[in-house]
């Protein structure tokens, strides 16, 4: 038969047990959380990636748009001498043809007029085409730039989707883990435990260093400090309710 001060001790070696236990379990929370915050980053990453490429295509689509624009402009051009060269063959031989000065002046101006246009198209063609090989050039340099950015997207992808394979592994060790600890906490503790975590986030069993609550840093009364260093229970912050705990290397000197 057990007596009443060895049940005292053997509740608070199973109290401070759960604390010990509720530490690791803690630890594994926060695991979790990174874990699945660096998965979730991995979305906005392949977003980015792909963004990136999708600019450099966007780059030589606009550069080879540019190039065609030049290349039709100069055929244009090109159809407007033929048509100025017509237009002089066809004053030429209706100069040949007229017996009337007055008129012959005229398609002799006509004449003039069209070999300045062409003269003036010409210029413009010659222009056109040294704009063409500048985009031509440019053309070269943004594909080189595009298939760079391809290849790298591709590897950058490749490297993501190792990343979160290895991630999803490491989670899923961690998740188990954590299911193997949880059943060997007091269901109390536990419980309790897990309600704080849903109010407080991470930081649900913390230290009492300096006289203070590892997680609102509020001073603590003495007698909740004493009865920590006692270790002879499970105590909470009377300001925020988190489960605190105390070790050798913790200082309950308040910190002026």
């Amino acid at each position: 038969m057990t007596c009443p001060a060895t049940a005292d001790r053997l509740a608070a070696v199973e109290m401070l047990d759960a604390i010990e236990k509720l530490l690791i379990l803690q630890d594994r929370d926060r695991k979790v959380v990174l874990l699945r915050a660096e998965l979730e980053a991995l979305g906005p990453q392949r977003q980015m990636i792909q963004a990136r490429a999708a600019a450099a295509q966007t780059a030589l689509e606009a550069a080879k748009l540019r190039g065609r624009h030049l290349e039709a402009e100069r055929k244009k051009l090109e159809l407007e001498v033929e048509t100025e060269k017509q237009h002089i063959e066809r004053f030429s031989l209706q100069q040949y043809q007229t017996k009337k000065n007055e008129e012959y002046r005229a398609l002799a101006h006509e004449i003039q007029m069209a070999k300045e246009t062409i003269v003036r198209l010409e210029d413009q063609q010659l222009e056109l085409m040294e704009q063409a090989e500048a985009v031509q050039r440019e053309v070269r340099a943004v594909s080189q730039d595009q298939d760079e950015s391809q290849r790298l997207a591709v590897k950058q992808q490749a490297d993501l989707a190792e990343r979160e394979e290895s991630l999803r592994r490491e989670l899923g060790k961690i998740e188990a883990d954590r299911d193997r600890l949880t059943a060997g906490v007091d269901a109390g503790a536990l419980h309790r435990y897990e309600r704080l975590r849903k109010s407080k986030g991470e930081k649900v069993v913390v230290g009492v260093a300096h006289g203070v609550c590892g997680g609102c840093h509020m001073r603590l009364p003495a007698q909740i400090l004493v009865t920590c260093q006692g270790e002879q229970e499970v105590v909470g912050c009377p300001n925020c309710g988190r489960m605190l705990y105390y070790t050798r290397d913790m200082s309950l000197a308040v910190a002026d």
